[in-house]
Formats: structure tokens, C-alpha cells, sequence
């Protein structure tokens, strides 16, 4: 087995502008900065990063063709958030792509891979120690992203980092009420432990674990949202069907 680096660096100078701009939109969706439903400047945007306004809307454009922002020539750009069709349909990639890579790590991982991966989940408990969610939530990250990074496949680690940028903008409510952050940290544990033994079986069955009880919680709180009217039973009812409609063949 060959060890290799779980997060490359890039520098900034290997970075398009376009670029720029989606990595700092995201970014200021994972921070909370930017949220649904609110119409955002272009014209801002531009000043903050100090650039012209055609890479801002290239980087726009982007986004817009992954699903994470409507944008709309003189008027601006606003974050969009995913229905309940989306949000199963989300993790139905993500289940497709994340358990796979979990195995691979496990195959692939080396003593200094498993020490990176070991050093973010002392991280993840760090701010749980603080009761810093956002915090957690970028350890999180780059958890995951760390994991895809092993999984030996650049196309799936893009896409998955798109895939999380959605489920970013419902995370953090759904932590404060429903589970605890130390809940969500237990959940990484038997990941990373069977990466760490190279048992790919087990990695694979905890990460479809752990993606499956986000999953499912996500879809029940935005179900929840547009239907305050259901009670418990018939909310189950509909969790169950959409999630079994969208992942059945999995």
C-alpha cells in the first residue's frame, strides 16, 4: 500500500477567477452568510473580490448550472434550496459515490493518510468541546472530502463536493433540532476505524450508514417545512416512500 496526500493544496495562482468566485460563494454559504431566498449583488460581489464583474458571472453561471444558485441578468443571484425531490435525490448520488470511495480508502490508505483523518475527527470533537457548529461543519468537510481525496477519483470527488454544498445550506438547522453534534461525530467514527484496519466491507457499510441517517433526517426536515400540517406517521409515510423511490436500486 502507498501512502499519499489527503487534501492536495492548491495555490492560488493555479485557480481561474471564475473559480474564485464559486469557492467564495460556497463558502459564504457554508459560514451562513448567504441563505436562501435573499437577492445577492453582482456588482457587490465583484467589489468584495476586487474583480471584474465577467468572471463574477461566469462563476455565477457555474453554480447556477449545479443547482446551487438561481442567477438573473440586473438582478442578481440568490442561493436555492433543494425541494424534497432534490434532497433525496442528493443523497441517492451520494450513496451511489460515497460508500464506494470509503472502500477504496480503506484499500489505498497509508499510516500517514489514516493519522490526516484521525487529526480531523480531533478536530470535529475540538469544536464540539466549544459547541462551534460552523466550525464542525468545516471539519466535516474536509472529512469527507479528505475520504473522496483517497478514493482515487477526482470526477467523483468534484461532484461530491457539489452534492455537500447543497446539503450544507439545511446541516446546521438540522443539528440545533433534531441531533446532537456528537451524534453526527459517532456517526464518522466506525468510518474512519475501518479505513484505518483496511477493511473496505465495513467502511463502505458505515459511510452508507452515516450518509443514509443525514439523508433521511434532511428530506424529514424539509417535508417538514412545507407540510407543517402532517403529523409524525404521516410524515414517516411520506420520508419512507420518496426515500425508497429514490434509492431502491442502490
Amino acid at each position: 500500500m502507498t501512502s499519499r496526500r489527503v487534501v492536495p493544496d492548491i495555490a492560488p495562482r493555479e485557480l481561474t477567477m471564475a473559480t474564485q468566485v464559486m469557492n467564495h460563494v460556497r463558502d459564504r454559504i457554508h459560514s451562513g452568510d448567504m441563505r436562501p431566498d435573499t437577492w445577492y449583488s453582482v456588482y457587490q460581489l465583484s467589489e468584495e473580490l476586487g474583480i471584474s464583474r465577467s468572471p463574477v458571472r461566469d462563476g455565477l453561471l457555474r453554480l447556477e448550472e449545479a443547482g446551487i444558485i438561481e442567477f438573473v441578468r440586473n438582478r442578481g443571484f440568490r442561493v436555492v434550496e433543494p425541494n424534497p425531490s432534490d434532497v433525496a435525490d442528493i443523497f441517492s448520488i451520494r450513496l451511489s459515490l460515497e460508500p464506494a470511495a470509503a472502500a477504496r480508502a480503506a484499500t489505498h490508505a497509508g499510516p500517514g493518510d489514516i493519522g490526516k483523518l484521525r487529526e480531523l475527527l480531533a478536530h470535529m470533537a475540538a469544536a464540539i468541546e466549544r459547541q462551534d457548529e460552523a466550525t464542525f461543519f468545516d471539519w466535516d468537510q474536509q472529512l469527507h472530502d479528505a475520504l473522496a481525496s483517497l478514493g482515487h477519483s477526482h470526477r467523483s470527488r468534484a461532484i461530491l463536493a457539489t452534492l455537500r454544498t447543497h446539503t450544507r445550506l439545511l446541516t446546521d438547522s438540522t443539528v440545533r433540532k433534531y441531533r446532537s453534534l456528537e451524534q453526527v461525530y459517532s456517526e464518522h467514527l466506525p468510518i474512519v476505524d475501518a479505513i484505518a484496519t483496511h477493511d473496505a466491507p465495513a467502511a463502505a457499510a458505515a459511510m452508507r450508514a452515516h450518509v443514509s441517517a443525514t439523508g433521511r433526517l434532511l428530506l424529514a426536515q424539509n417535508l417538514r417545512k412545507a407540510h407543517p400540517e402532517w403529523d409524525a406517521p404521516e410524515l414517516d409515510r411520506r420520508v419512507d416512500e420518496i426515500w425508497e423511490r429514490h434509492t431502491a436500486h442502490l
